[in-house]
């Protein structure tokens, strides 16, 4: 039974798994989009997700709380600046997982964690699906009858218009 077993200890000690995440934790930050195993991408998620929801709140406390955890100034600044702008809006959630398949070598589950915000390809198809109306077998009955009155008009302009003489 796993009651009260919530953490996933990775296979390393507890200071080997804090510095693990730290490091994929600032990674993630930096570059955006980190690929890795899948039951490393779920104890980052946990991890990660808190520090961003502090990144909202720009104060001395969560600056050095964040910091804590993180240990190198970069990140912190690019957390707080860059990815807590584009993150204000947004409830939680602020990171996505994408699987991939199996690694060649040990057969673990690969996957793809990025932050949600910064994946220009859902948000660019989202876009295009709103932009599609719906579309019918037939046209519908004005838009048949619009362009043939067009036609009418154009035949009947032609003749009243006189052409001039060729010049031989």
């Amino acid at each position: 039974m796993r009651h009260n077993k919530k953490i996933n200890h990775l296979g390393r000690t507890s200071s080997h798994r804090h510095a693990l995440l730290s490091n994929m934790a600032c990674s993630l930050i930096l570059h955006k989009r980190i690929q890795t195993t899948l039951a490393k991408a779920k104890a980052l998620k946990v991890y990660v997700e808190p520090l961003l929801t502090k990144a909202k709140n720009d104060t001395t406390h969560s600056r050095r709380t964040v910091f804590s955890y993180l240990r190198r100034k970069e990140v912190v600044a690019e957390m707080f600046g860059d990815v807590a702008q584009k993150i204000a809006n947004r409830p939680g959630g602020y990171t996505r997982i994408l699987k991939l398949g199996n690694r060649l070598g040990d057969n673990a589950e690969m996957c793809i964690i990025e932050l949600v915000d910064y994946n220009t390809t859902y948000t660019e198809v989202k876009k295009e699906e709103a932009k599609k109306t719906t579309r019918r077998r037939r046209p519908s009955a004005k838009k048949e009858a619009t362009p043939a009155a067009t036609e009418e008009a154009q035949v009947v302009e032609t003749p009243a218009t006189e052409e001039a003489p060729k010049a031989e």
